[in-house]
């Protein structure tokens, strides 16, 4: 039996996606989740075959969610399920490791099809954005490797270095004290090789992560 996990904050959604999954693919069992941390817990306690995640659920904030759980369980296939059909971000998604790619505006035989081939160990894009797609960048995925190697917290405040502020307000927005922001600052260059924070501002921006989630 094939289990299969869908991540997606959206409940409306989710419902849709099991519909035509169920339909489709009637030997699948299917798990849900809403948002990053129930994802990861479900991922560590049961064995999932396939994963297909959003990008924007709470606590993936763009790339990160997909660079924490690629580093987490580098055997797992992921798919990102995503109503951005934007081709840069796909060629990103699929640098750091992503089997595939499915528009949310994508029909229930394309979506069946799409897990299928990566079950298979295939890649699957949408035909009419694959030509457009380029290839791995190698330079890409090193980068996005070391910010897997963040935490969830150190990310955010990378994420707000990068909006420059400065720790005090960092420390306001995420609700911690001005030392701990310095405590994760000073991972955070030690994890991206770095000194600075001009330079983890370029990391960020390179990897357009947004801004996280209030």
């Amino acid at each position: 039996m094939i289990t299969l996990l869908i991540a997606d904050d959206h409940p409306l959604y989710r419902d849709a996606l099991r519909g035509a999954l169920s339909l489709s693919l009637p030997a699948l069992t299917l798990k849900e989740a809403g948002d990053l941390t129930t994802t990861v817990d479900i991922l560590n306690n049961e064995d999932i075959d396939l994963l297909l995640l959003d990008l924007h659920m709470p606590g993936s904030n763009d790339l990160f969610g997909l660079l924490h759980i690629r580093k987490l369980f580098p055997e797992l296939p992921v798919a990102v399920v995503s109503g951005t059909e934007d081709t840069t971000l796909i060629s990103k998604i699929i640098s750091v490791g992503a089997l595939g790619f499915i528009p949310k505006t994508a029909s229930a035989q394309d979506i069946a099809n799409a897990v299928e081939a990566i079950l298979d160990g295939d890649v699957w894009l949408p035909e009419n954005l694959s030509e457009n797609v380029d290839e791995v960048n190698e330079a890409f995925s090193e980068l996005a490797d070391k910010v897997a190697s963040l935490t969830p917290s150190q990310y955010k405040v990378l994420c707000y270095m990068r909006d420059g502020l400065l720790n005090k307000q960092i420390g306001f927005n995420l609700d911690i004290a001005e030392a701990t922001v310095k405590a994760h600052v000073t991972a955070i260059f030690k994890k991206l090789g770095i000194n600075n924070r001009t330079q983890a501002v370029l990391i960020a921006s390179q990897l357009e992560l947004e801004p996280p989630s209030q």
